[in-house]
């Protein structure tokens, strides 16, 4: 069976993680003691029913809040596929970590309070998910149940958010009515809602067309590490494979140095192998005595990456305490490379609301989305964020507290978007 990475997002208090429990409990993917459990901790909070919510909020300041603060996975399968559910934070202040818990997503759950419509969070969202190249968005329309399965309410949400959908140039979009709360068009077909004729939330995951995997995508082999012993003369070079496949008697290259040389031995944890594919471990070995170091790439002749010492990406501010501002100096870390980073221009920080840039920000604050130029103190080796998320995406850390202070893609953003000069 394959495997769907599924991210939620949504305003505070739309559902995400009542919905999360319903899908888990009505697919059979609970083990009893944890409903019991559940059971026991909703009699706790004093819950008239059993709350599903429970479920995915295992912080205590999540419980007694009744928000989502930290990401929560949740792993399950159905007879058809196998699912990872990324529960991620509602709230504003925590956007940093929608984008850590969708940034290996292939699907986006947005849910949306049919009370409330479409919120400032629920367009975040929606841009979020674009930038982080998630080819398939599916909007759940909650709380149906407190508005009498109201058809109109369901499509002046859907209209709305379907335009946000086309300036934000995603195409793969689906609309979904539903109750977490009751279970409506979760697991099972509402018969509160009859003029729905689409498939319940489930069926809909468990059929979803994805695109190819890793392994249909040009060789990356960032090298993480060079292994080499002296009593034998042995040499190898290992790392996980980004992208692609790579087979014995292949002729690669090596970036950024330009090296030309043929793949003798291709190691794995299983033995000695003719051929592996993203994302295998693996250590080579070459047939040239080259110089190889950690965060150099071995990749195929014929697509190469780029290579340059300037970066223009999107970033999403992580820091709480300083802002990113032009002429700081960052570390950078990208595949296996590390190098120095300054920020050479922040171009523009994303308005949420109208979708155009705001040019004379010159530093970007918690949870801002930027446009930003990086120069780069060694060249780094890189695809655009859109044709390979490994090799095209970023972290930046504080060198004095080592903390992650923005996570960037590379490259320009799926939508365009104007520049506000008002």
């Amino acid at each position: 069976m394959d495997l769907l990475r599924i991210v939620t997002a949504g305003s505070v208090d739309d559902g995400k993680s009542t919905l999360i429990g319903r899908l888990l409990l009505d697919s059979k993917a609970l083990d009893s003691d944890v409903v019991s459990a559940v059971q026991d901790a909703s009699r706790r909070y004093r819950s008239d029913s059993i709350n599903l919510a429970l479920v995915t909020d295992g912080l205590r300041s999540e419980r007694e809040q009744g928000i989502t603060i930290d990401v929560a996975y949740r792993y399950f399968s159905t007879t058809v596929r196998k699912f990872i559910l990324t529960d991620t934070p509602g709230h504003v202040g925590y956007t940093r970590n929608m984008v850590t818990g969708a940034s290996n997503a292939e699907v986006a759950l947005i849910m949306i309070d049919a009370r409330n419509g479409v919120v400032e969070q629920s367009r975040r969202h929606a841009v979020i998910s674009s930038l982080l190249g998630i080819d398939h968005i599916i909007v759940c329309i909650n709380k149906m149940d407190l508005l009498n399965y109201n058809q109109e309410v369901y499509e002046s949400i859907k209209t709305r958010f379907a335009s946000l959908m086309t300036r934000l140039e995603v195409t793969n979009v689906e609309y979904i009515p539903t109750s977490a709360l009751n279970g409506d068009n979760v697991v099972e077909r509402s018969n509160n809602m009859p003029w729905f004729t689409g498939e319940p939330l489930l069926k809909r995951l468990e059929h979803l067309p994805v695109k190819d995997g890793l392994e249909t995508l040009p060789l990356r082999l960032p090298v993480q590490h060079v292994i080499k012993t002296e009593h034998d003369h042995y040499r190898g070079y290992a790392g996980s494979i980004a992208s692609g496949e790579l087979h014995k008697g292949d002729r690669v290259r090596i970036l950024p140095s330009g090296y030309e040389t043929i793949v003798t031995t291709i190691e794995t944890p299983r033995g000695t192998v003719e051929q592996a594919t993203a994302p295998d471990a693996v250590t080579v070995r070459l047939s040239d005595d080259v110089q190889i170091s950690r965060g150099d790439l071995i990749c195929s002749l014929d697509e190469w990456p780029q290579i340059s010492k300037t970066v223009d990406a999107t970033v999403c501010w992580m820091d709480h305490q300083t802002p990113m501002k032009e002429g700081c100096v960052y570390s950078i870390k990208q595949a296996t490379n590390s190098a120095k980073a300054v920020v050479n221009r922040v171009e523009a920080k994303f308005n949420i609301t109208s979708l155009t840039g705001e040019p004379e920000t010159k530093s970007l604050k918690l949870n801002d989305i930027g446009r930003v130029i990086l120069d780069v103190d060694q060249p780094l080796v890189f695809d655009d964020y859109s044709k390979n998320r490994i090799t095209g995406s970023f972290i930046l850390i504080n060198e004095t507290t080592n903390a992650t202070v923005a996570a960037g893609m590379i490259g320009s953003p799926r939508f365009s978007f104007s520049l506000n000069s008002d």
